[in-house]
């Protein structure tokens, strides 16, 4: 080895240590980033394995959300209200059109699936074929919805289509349930219905949602590159969990018979902002039924009532626009809400029967205490009217709340005092909500109690000037009917699962005693002897069966949208004082906008007067035909769902002689017997005349009326031929309307005709019915013993009050 120069040598010995020192540095970091390395491989894949490990499932995985069952609805006897049916999913995969239409193209064919699929889909399933074309350019996507909620019918059209054309990797179908209900549009009101997630949005959906919804499950399938499913190895199946069942307290004959009557009453009054009505047991709060009319389609929601659709033609906004858009989503969210719950109105008369518990129960007044009415009280220097401007003259307090007397109220009121009288509304929960297992429960509007007057309280004592809800009216009625107990309303009685173990029980809550079952007893004597005797309350009379009931009817005062006839209210808008309208938000200067004077016609009831079970009430909002009052507009509907449902609910029908001797008979069948025969069969079971023409000795070929004919048992007849080719004798069907009922039964039967009496049922007390409607016009021939339907009413039961400015 050549040794090197002396000088280099020194240079050397001077470089070595730098030279090291350096090469020591760089060592050091070079073990220190590897072992920065090491620790952080070691790190990924311990601590950060389940994370890496996860995004790398992610991105060959596809994960699908498997539905759970909803659970279904049912009435308080099993039938089923609301429930699921199969229907499907269609969607394509754009990225599989995309990728199957690449490799056609490279293989010169001259096939466009995105065309044959946007065309074919469009025509099968009723949607635009530039939406299902768009569809097909989100290549990225596996999964683009094209239609839900596709019928069995279809969903095979579409099978069809997928195997003529093998496009079995671009067009799927996917089953789904979809929430179905058997009786459509019963209880729409009740229930509610679902979005299209399946999530609900109203009613008893909506309320119970976490209940019925169950827990979705998941369906997890690993896919190659091209989108194709990998081995089982890689797939996962978490099973849904179904929702649980909605036992209700509803009754679907209840509330079919409430419907009926409901949609009877706002048809024949001509009503303008709906009626709503609810059925409740007095005694546990269970509601049987509750409706408002117009009704919806619980199917098909989005359609607008009838009403409501000539209320969005006639408001001029053209189709296209925002405001039509804007109305239109206001009148559907009008159409769903539940007016028996959300919404609150002034009670009128139907508060008297509180006042009467307030005033009986402290003892300010006694039952045959007298008072003389000259139509009009004195309050702090006001004059309120009586409804009866004339005065009633001299009534004892039991008669005053029959004849539904302002004076006498406003007089008891007075003795009661601000304070106690308060504490009262208190008490009978009109404070507070009444706590319904329904969504949106509105609240009362009372004076608050710091500025309570006089003159507030004898207006409020007869039941104006306030606004309550019908829950709470039904409710605070409810207490008087049941002994003074304040009960919580509510429509579920039970949840079950799938196997019908009990999850859940609902039982009756008892808030609180308000006043004594003394007090209940004499109030539902006087309110039961103003049906049955000479009260305003007689259209609600039911035959066999004692009925307390109270009539109402309250004015409304305010002002009337030009567009949509919904009530406005008056409010700042930029700065000026303008009136905006509560459903169509249309906003405009005073002249604009009408001051109306509509009325709101309710009556509340409870049988049987001695043994209270069940109550109802129905409210007519803004009738605007025939006489406007409580004891006409729904007084007799409320008699008519008593009439229905408490036979049904197993409530015995006790008669009295004057009732026996009121009956209705049903036409027995006569045919081919001997005249003798059926002459003695029906004048001994069903004390029916008799009347034969031909041979008295033959055999019977015709009858009039046909069997099964219903008729009123003391002057009913039946007329038998004896001949086979006898021409029925004709008689001239007489006009009746305007007469009383003797006067007009009178006239039928004289005419040759049977009588069947609707409405009103206690005309033989000499009141004053008067017939209203006749099934048959004046004029028209029919043949001898013909049965002629006459509806009766008493027209002179007024039941309001007013104030003189």
């Amino acid at each position: 080895m050549k040794e090197l120069p002396p000088k280099n040598q020194e240079e050397m010995s001077d470089l070595h240590p730098k030279l090291f020192a350096r090469s020591r540095v760089l060592f050091v970091l070079a073990v220190l980033l590897f072992g920065g390395l090491l620790v952080r491989i070691l790190l990924l894949q311990t601590l950060g394995y389940d994370r890496y490990q996860q995004k790398v499932i992610d991105q060959m995985t596809t994960e699908s959300s498997v539905t759970a069952k909803r659970g279904n609805i049912y009435d308080a006897n099993g039938v089923l209200l609301a429930t699921n049916i199969s229907t499907f999913r269609v969607f394509i995969s754009p990225s599989s059109i995309a990728d199957a239409q690449a490799e056609a193209n490279k293989n010169g064919e001259t096939v466009d699936f995105a065309a044959l699929i946007a065309e074919n889909l469009s025509s099968i399933l009723n949607v635009d074929s530039a939406f299902v074309q768009k569809q097909t350019t989100y290549t990225k996507y596996l999964d683009r919805t094209i239609k839900k909620e596709v019928d069995e019918a279809t969903a095979d059209s579409v099978r069809a289509f997928i195997d003529q054309y093998g496009l079995q990797r671009m067009v799927y179908l996917q089953a789904t349930d979809t929430r179905y209900y058997p009786y459509g549009s019963l209880a729409s009101h009740v229930l509610g219905f679902t979005g299209s997630d399946g999530t609900g949005l109203y009613g008893l959906e909506y309320q119970y949602n976490s209940m019925l919804a169950g827990t979705n499950g998941r369906y997890i399938t690993a896919r190659d590159a091209q989108g194709n499913e990998m081995p089982y190895s890689h797939k996962e199946y978490i099973e849904a969990e179904p929702g649980y069942h909605v036992n209700t307290t509803l009754d679907f004959y209840v509330q079919a018979a409430l419907e009926e009557q409901l949609e009877t009453a706002y048809i024949e009054s001509n009503g303008q902002n709906r009626a709503a009505g609810v059925v409740m047991n007095v005694n546990t709060g269970a509601i049987l039924g509750m409706a408002v009319y117009p009704s919806f389609d619980l199917n098909d929601p989005w359609t607008l009532d009838y009403q409501s659709l000539v209320k969005l033609l006639d408001s001029g906004y053209a189709s296209d626009s925002e405001e039509y858009a804007t109305y239109k989503q206001a009148l559907l969210l009008n159409m769903w809400s539940n007016k028996a719950v959300t919404e609150s109105y002034i009670p009128g008369s139907t508060f008297k029967v509180i006042t009467a518990a307030m005033a009986l129960e402290e003892k300010v007044v006694q039952q045959t205490e007298s008072y003389t009415c000259v139509g009009s009280f004195v309050v702090s220097n006001r004059k309120i009217h009586c409804h009866k401007t004339t005065g009633h003259g001299t009534l004892t307090f039991e008669q005053g709340i029959q004849q539904s007397c302002n004076p006498w109220l406003m007089r008891v009121g007075l003795r009661l005092g601000t304070t106690r009288f308060y504490s009262y509304l208190r008490s009978f929960g009109y404070l507070e909500r009444t706590g319904v297992d329904l969504p949106g429960e509105g609240v009362s509007v009372f004076a608050a109690e710091a500025d309570f007057t006089e003159l507030d309280l004898a207006i409020y004592a007869f039941g104006q000037n306030f606004n309550v809800t019908l829950m709470q009216q039904i409710t605070a009625v409810a207490a008087v009917a049941n002994g003074g107990y304040l009960v919580q309303p509510h429509l579920v009685s039970s949840i079950t699962d799938t196997d019908g173990n009990v999850i859940k029980s609902y039982d009756t809550s008892v808030r609180r005693q308000v006043v004594s079952s003394a007090v209940c007893e004499e109030v539902a004597k006087i309110l039961e002897e103003g049906v049955s005797g000479d009260g305003g309350a007689k259209n609600a009379y039911v035959t066999g069966y004692r009925v307390a009931a109270k009539t109402g009817t309250s004015e409304k005062k305010e002002f009337e949208c030009p567009r949509c006839d919904s009530a406005a209210e008056l409010k700042t808008v930029d700065g000026e004082q303008k009136f905006v309208c509560s459903l169509c938000k249309y906003t405009g200067s005073s002249d604009e906008f009408e001051k109306s004077e509509d009325y709101v016609c309710s009556t509340v009831a409870f049988a049987p007067a001695d043994n209270p079970q069940y109550a109802v009430i129905i409210i007519v909002d803004e009738p605007t035909s025939g006489l406007l009052y409580g004891s006409t507009v729904a007084a007799p509907y409320v008699g008519n769902v008593m009439e229905t449902i408490l036979p049904y609910l197993g409530v015995e029908a006790i008669y009295t002689d004057a009732e026996l001797q009121k009956m209705t008979v049903k036409i027995p069948d006569c045919l081919y017997w001997s005249a003798e025969v059926a002459q003695n069969y029906c004048e001994k079971n069903y004390g029916l005349t008799v009347e034969i023409i031909g041979d008295p000795d033959g055999v019977v070929y015709k009858q009039s009326p046909a069997a099964g004919s219903v008729v009123e048992k003391s002057d009913g007849r039946i007329v038998l031929y004896t001949e086979r080719k006898a021409e029925e004798e004709v008689c001239r069907v007489p006009d009746v309307t305007g007469m009383s009922a003797v006067a007009a039964n009178a006239a039928i039967v004289n005419a040759g005709f049977n009588i069947r009496i609707l409405g009103t049922k206690n005309y033989f007390s000499g009141t004053g019915a008067t017939a209203v409607k006749q099934s048959v016009a004046p004029g028209t021939e029919l043949p001898r013993g013909s049965v002629i339907e006459v509806t009766f009413r008493y027209l002179s039961d007024e039941d309001m009050g007013h104030v003189e400015e």
